[in-house]
């Protein structure tokens, strides 16, 4: 019997104050594979590190759109966080743990190395002032 994939889009504005709607939506759509609470856990601090790295850097804290992809597949989810905002210039960079372009925010740096530690695969793609893709994929119930 053929499985058949789950799959949820939304978009909404690039502002900290839905930084939290993000986390709980992408976290009841993923309830549905029984996660633990600490599966739950590293699924929405990777998603919130996403959602507020295209609010502060993709766009700078100023207006635009970010738009979520969700796909469940068997036991494994897909999530990818899109913005069409300036873009990475050096994506290996800023994927270096410490490393922030907004020191003057306190911003520590940590996004994607979060990011990687939580989910069991990441990959960026960006072009500068076109925007920026993050998709990270995890398996439920192999920890």
């Amino acid at each position: 019997m053929e499985q058949l994939k789950n799959e949820m889009k939304m978009e909404f504005q690039a502002s900290s104050s839905n930084e939290g709607f993000a986390r709980v939506a992408v976290g009841a759509f993923v309830a549905g594979l029984n996660p633990t609470v600490d599966e739950l856990a590293d699924i929405k601090t990777a998603v919130s590190e996403a959602v507020t790295n295209c609010i502060i850097h993709g766009y700078e804290q100023k207006e635009g759109s970010i738009w979520i992809e969700c796909g469940i597949e068997g036991n494994r989810v897909e999530i990818s966080v899109v913005d069409t905002g300036k873009g990475i210039r050096d994506i290996r960079q800023a994927r270096e743990p410490l490393f922030t372009t907004k020191p003057e925010l306190e911003r520590s740096g940590m996004g994607f190395a979060f990011m990687e530690a939580f989910m069991d695969e990441v990959e960026v793609v960006s072009e500068p002032w076109k925007g920026t893709c993050v998709t990270m994929r995890k398996t439920i119930g192999e920890g």
